[in-house]
C-alpha cells in the first residue's frame, strides 16, 4: 500500500470516528469539542506561522476563527444572561486578535487566544459534572412523562 492510500484511509477513519463522537455528544460535549478544535487550530497554525507556511497559517487561522464564532452565535443570553453577554465580547476579541495575528504574523497574540479559550474550556469542563447530571434528570423526566 503506498503512503498517500494508507493517510487517505487514516483520515476517512478519524472523520467517521469524529462524526460519530459529534453524533452521540451531549450538548455540553459538543461545546468542549468546538473548543478542543479551535485550540488545535490555533496550535496548528502557530507551527505553520514559525515554519513560514503562509497558507496553511491562514487556513487555520481562518478555520479557529470560524469555530470561535460558532461557539459566539450558540450562546443564549436570554439563559445566560450577563455572563453570555461577557462572552460573547470575549469571542469577539478573540476573533480580532487571531485576524490580527494573522496580519501580524505574531505568535504571541495566538498564545493570548489560546490562554483566553482554555481559561474558559477549563471553566466549562469543571461544570461536566453538574450538566451531565441534570441532563441524566431531563431524560429520566422526558422517559417518565413519556412512557
Amino acid at each position: 500500500m503506498s503512503q498517500t492510500y494508507t493517510r487517505s484511509a487514516l483520515q476517512a477513519y478519524q472523520q467517521v470516528g469524529r462524526q460519530a463522537a459529534v453524533e452521540e455528544a451531549s450538548p455540553h460535549r459538543l461545546i468542549q469539542m468546538l473548543m478542543e478544535g479551535a485550540l488545535e487550530k490555533i496550535a496548528a497554525a502557530k507551527g505553520f506561522m514559525e515554519r513560514g507556511a503562509v497558507q496553511e497559517k491562514g487556513a487555520h487561522i481562518t478555520w479557529a476563527v470560524s469555530i470561535i464564532d460558532g461557539l459566539r452565535v450558540s450562546l443564549d443570553k436570554s439563559v445566560g444572561g450577563e455572563i453570555a453577554e461577557n462572552l460573547e465580547e470575549l469571542y469577539v476579541y478573540m476573533m480580532r486578535r487571531l485576524t490580527e495575528a494573522n496580519l501580524k504574523n505574531e505568535t504571541a497574540l495566538l498564545d493570548e487566544v489560546a490562554s483566553l479559550l482554555g481559561q474558559i474550556k477549563s471553566a466549562w469542563d469543571a461544570i461536566e459534572p453538574e450538566a451531565a447530571q441534570l441532563e441524566a434528570e431531563k431524560a429520566r423526566g422526558a422517559a417518565v412523562q413519556g412512557g
